[in-house]
């Protein structure tokens, strides 16, 4: 595999190396970090392809004893914590790796932490100082590797969880459930299909777009917001165009990392419905906050219109206005085939079941403009109908 051009080593926010090929490191990486017996946590799509199959007999070669961890679907629910659980205790792991999107991410972070830890997953939910629970030193040491480009779990400090009793999406939280090390090949990016290029994308986008319009003083975070705005701009629509596009794919690992940087930041009203609306339907996450995005941006605008310019421009739009960049969003949103409305997925009878859960969302704290139920519950009809009038 030919080397890319793109290639970077540094560690903010953890050790992360990007570039075609990278993923022949992972047995020097386990050595590394002095991983010798690992859980790779994956989910089942990823078994089949012709990438992975190397994989675990270069790990043994190298005498790293690895058992595959593939009970994973969309929307990890606690259920799947606890088989990949049970799971690296009986293999006696000593790390874990992570293979996939942030569904695989997000479990194998969770498992690593609770691998020497007291309770469940839920006893260490973003709440107050729940996380200090958690014996950070026993945390086992972890290696992600993506292979979508949208969350940027990789390298997050947090995970979301689905509680399967009350359909919610919990989000659990540590410092040290960050990884380790980060593999970013974008060869391992190139077998992911046009629709899931797309929703992947339009979540790192809403991570950047909602960091950089939260409110507060983090001038590094905007930063790297705007320019992980500037890169997806740049860049989506290629590699949704041609999935084998190195030099696009590279580029949008790169911003979905930059997005998930960015968030430590805050998120806002997009994530808080769309947590709650992907727990309930199931819908992927990225598809959601694509749908929401421009509904979410009208209510907004009252708190976001003075930073819209600089989006602009990352954007390298010829206005500068809140209705360019709406337009913008619709249009790419619209050229990537993503759904403009929830129809069909939630009907307005699930509403009143949302709003609570939109209300409890975490995210919703750091939204620009404060929401009331009657606001949330407006916002979804809109969603649900199609109307974007303020």
């Amino acid at each position: 595999m030919a080397q890319s051009v793109l290639v970077g080593n540094f560690n903010y926010p953890t050790t992360y190396r990007i570039g075609s090929g990278r993923i022949t490191e992972l047995a020097a990486s386990c050595v590394e970090l002095a991983i010798e017996r690992p859980l790779l946590v994956t989910d089942p799509g990823i078994l089949g392809l012709d990438w992975f199959a190397p994989v675990v007999p270069d790990l043994e070669s190298h005498g790293i004893a690895t058992r595959v961890f593939s009970g994973i679907e969309a929307n990890p629910a606690t259920t799947h914590i606890e088989a990949g659980l049970a799971a690296a205790k009986e293999h006696g792991a000593d790390g874990c790796i992570l293979v996939g999107g942030g569904s695989a991410m997000d479990a194998g972070k969770c498992i690593a932490l609770l691998a020497r830890n007291p309770g469940g997953i839920l006893d260490y939910e973003d709440e107050g100082d729940n996380w200090k629970r958690a014996d950070g030193d026993q945390i086992l040491p972890t290696i992600a590797v993506p292979t979508t480009a949208g969350t940027g779990s990789e390298v997050g400090r947090a995970a979301v969880i689905l509680d399967p009793e009350t359909h919610n999406k919990k989000i659990i939280f540590h410092p040290r459930l960050q990884p380790n090390l980060v593999l970013a090949d974008p060869a391992l990016t190139f077998g992911l299909p046009p629709g899931l290029t797309a929703a992947t994308g339009m979540d790192a986008f809403a991570h950047c777009f909602e960091a950089y319009c939260a409110p507060g003083y983090h001038p590094m975070a905007d930063g790297i917001a705007l320019e992980g705005m500037r890169l997806i701009a740049r860049n989506l629509s290629k590699a949704f165009a041609d999935g084998h596009d190195e030099v696009a794919r590279t580029h949008l690992l790169m911003a979905a990392a930059m997005g998930a940087t960015a968030f430590q930041k805050g998120l806002g009203l997009i994530h808080a419905l769309s947590h709650p609306v992907g727990g309930m339907t199931g819908l992927h996450h990225g598809t959601a906050n694509a749908i929401f995005q421009p509904y979410v941006m009208v209510h907004n605008r009252p708190a976001i219109e003075s930073r819209i310019a600089r989006i602009a421009q990352a954007l390298d739009l010829p206005g500068d206005r809140f209705e360019d960049v709406l337009d913008w969003t619709l249009a790419l949103r619209s050229d990537l085939g993503l759904p403009h409305t929830l129809e069909g997925v939630v009907d307005e009878s699930m509403i009143p079941r949302l709003v609570p859960m939109v209300l409890a969302d975490p995210s919703l704290a750091t939204n620009p403009k404060p929401c009331t139920a009657e606001e949330i519950e407006r916002v979804l009809r809109k969603s649900i109908h199609g109307g974007l009038e303020p």
